[in-house]
């Protein structure tokens, strides 16, 4: 089927169905969902800044930030991340590439190796930290501490729920 195809095939306005009742709890949470996305842009941009700062871009401060504590296995790192594995691979690659990680042989699997944190990895992370540490501590004087962990609980919990479907 071609682009054109698809295009021909939707068809009239009044023919489309029409969606059930929301809740409204559904509806808040629809703006929820649009605050995120619009959230999660700007907070993309900071990130990009704040990066620049290590060296690195968000994406590869992302899969970094997944094996600081210890080390992963690519597929690991998507999951704690959010992320595909594909992706992943993809950045831990350059990473190792430029000695910002490295991989690490996995006693539970021959062939998924561990991707760790080097030297060179730390610090670029340490570089971004003395610049995101006053970015966050003033952005957060805005809001109240207390509101700021209850859109934490509630995040995690939308997280875990999604994660379960």
């Amino acid at each position: 089927m071609t682009r054109n195809d698809e295009i021909a095939a939707v068809p009239p306005r009044e023919e489309w169905p029409e969606p059930g009742p929301q809740s409204e709890g559904g509806a808040a949470l629809t703006d929820v969902v649009l605050a995120t996305f619009r959230l999660n842009a700007r907070l993309m941009e900071a990130a990009q800044g704040l990066a620049a700062n290590g060296g690195l871009t968000a994406a590869w401060w992302q899969v970094l930030g997944g094996v600081l504590r210890e080390p992963h296995s690519v597929a690991d790192v998507g999951r704690i991340m959010g992320v595909s594995r594909q992706g992943v691979q993809r950045i831990a690659d350059l990473l190792v590439e430029r000695g910002l990680a490295e991989y690490r042989p996995n006693p539970a699997h021959r062939r998924a190796k561990l991707l760790a944190c080097t030297e060179a990895g730390y610090y670029a992370i340490r570089q971004i930290a003395v610049a995101q540490h006053p970015w966050t501590s003033q952005l957060a004087e805005t809001v109240d501490i207390d509101d700021l962990r209850t859109t934490l609980r509630t995040m995690q919990a939308l997280i875990t729920k999604l994660e379960e479907a």
